[in-house]
């Protein structure tokens, strides 16, 4: 690991995930497990965030459910309901790479995940200022699509690098 990557900083790495997502995950292995409990809160607070535009829009064209409601639901379910499916998504993926000849172990899983989510966060901030000011669409479904592919590229790429196939 070069020391520019070692001394860089989340932003840059984020950044850099874009391009070279093994090696910055690969570079992060050494994360303790309460570090990686902040990236995944902080991608969460920014998917949050993101869908804040989003809310309102709807909210201004459908009165009938307030937005007070609409950012309760979503704070319930991004706040405290992705972190669970996200663990469990993770265990899962361990458990079945166990039956393929490149293991990897329940902490690697969690890392390449978190730190997907996080790298795609500022393009799901992307999705949620198309989705408030320009609404549904090609341009929304556009970005969505991006932002999805980047996460599977990411995320691959992660879990990849950790497995020792880098």
């Amino acid at each position: 690991m070069s020391s520019q990557m070692r001394n860089a900083g989340i932003l840059p790495r984020v950044l850099q995930s874009w391009w070279a997502p093994g090696r910055v995950v690969r570079s992060l292995r050494d994360l303790p497990d309460r570090a990686l409990i902040v990236i995944l809160m902080a991608a969460m607070l920014i998917f949050l965030i993101a869908q804040m535009p989003g809310h309102s829009r709807a909210a201004y064209l459908d009165p009938s459910v307030p937005l007070q409601a609409r950012l309760g639901g979503a704070l319930l379910a991004v706040m405290f309901m992705m972190p669970l499916l996200a663990y469990a998504v993770a265990a899962l993926v361990a458990a079945l790479s166990r039956l393929t000849p490149r293991a990897i172990g329940a902490r690697d899983s969690r890392l390449a995940l978190f730190w997907a989510l996080l790298a795609v966060a500022p393009a799901m901030l992307l999705a949620g200022l198309v989705e408030g000011f320009v609404g549904p669409g090609a341009a929304l479904s556009l970005v969505r699509a991006v932002a999805g592919l980047g996460f599977l590229v990411i995320w691959g790429a992660g879990l990849r690098a950790l497995a020792g196939n880098g």
